[in-house]
């Protein structure tokens, strides 16, 4: 299986800091979100990573060989020249990694930070396709994009949801796409990469696929990790989820006790 992360995007909302750099390269604990990235992928065996990049793309362009020695993925970038407009330009410009997916792919959000156990969740999901759904959202500090679920499923996938659900969970913004669903994807990508449609965010095509009835869900709820997308989520990310992320890595490798 191989993966896409979409890193494209300006990070206006974290301040003139970023103004030559991506969110993909903010550090945490002395490592980049990118190399996290690489780390949790290269462990559960993908064996290509696509970037998507757009804002200061040479910063991770320059970065990736180095990671690809140290972990052994093959890693490579897809620079999306109109990274001004909407995300789902970012989706079109990584179709030929996407039409090349033969056992399915991942789909991510550059901008996570995350434990070990969220990507063999997810990988390991029995469905097909899946996204990952934490029940324990707050809206304290940001507007998340909400997956209502009712008989077993997500059935929308938006910001600001209000209606009757069995449960209402945040989308951690990773995806599970089987190969069967790929065709539906880039129908709807093409779709909406034309005209003023070019502003939507690639949300909107995965929102009209978890519509359609393509998705099923893992529950990741516990599980540390964040967004980041304000100057606090950064200092969240370091102080707060990252001790978490440290202790769930350290039970991985805690031989059992004896009883």
């Amino acid at each position: 299986m191989n993966a896409i992360i979409y890193a494209a995007g300006r990070a206006t909302r974290l301040g003139a800091g970023y103004a030559h750099q991506p969110k993909v390269m903010t550090e945490v604990g002395g490592e980049t979100l990118l190399e996290r990235h690489v780390q949790r992928l290269a462990a559960v065996g993908v064996k290509r990573l696509t970037v998507v990049t757009g804002h200061c793309h040479e910063v991770v362009a320059t970065a990736l060989p180095g990671l690809s020695r140290v972990y052994g993925l093959e890693l490579q970038e897809r620079f999306n020249p109109d990274f001004g407009e909407g995300s789902v330009i970012s989706m079109l410009c990584s179709f030929p990694d996407i039409e090349a997916a033969r056992d399915g792919l991942l789909l991510m959000d550059g901008d996570v930070l995350y434990g070990p156990e969220m990507l063999p969740r997810l990988i390991g999901s029995r469905h097909p396709s899946a996204l990952l759904v934490d029940f324990a959202y707050s809206t304290a500090d940001d507007d998340p994009v909400l997956a209502p679920i009712r008989d077993g499923k997500p059935f929308e996938l938006r910001k600001q949801w209000v209606g009757l659900a069995e449960r209402v969970g945040e989308s951690v913004g990773f995806f599970k796409l089987s190969a069967a669903d790929v065709p539906l994807l880039m129908q709807e990508t093409k779709m909406r990469a034309s005209g003023k449609a070019r502003l939507d965010s690639l949300d909107e095509v995965l929102r009209a696929l978890v519509r359609a009835g393509r998705f099923g869900y893992e529950d990741i709820t516990g599980m540390p990790w964040t967004e980041i997308d304000f100057p606090g989520d950064v200092k969240y990310a370091r102080e707060d989820v990252l001790p978490r992320i440290a202790a769930e890595e350290a039970a991985r490798v805690l031989p059992p006790t004896a009883g």
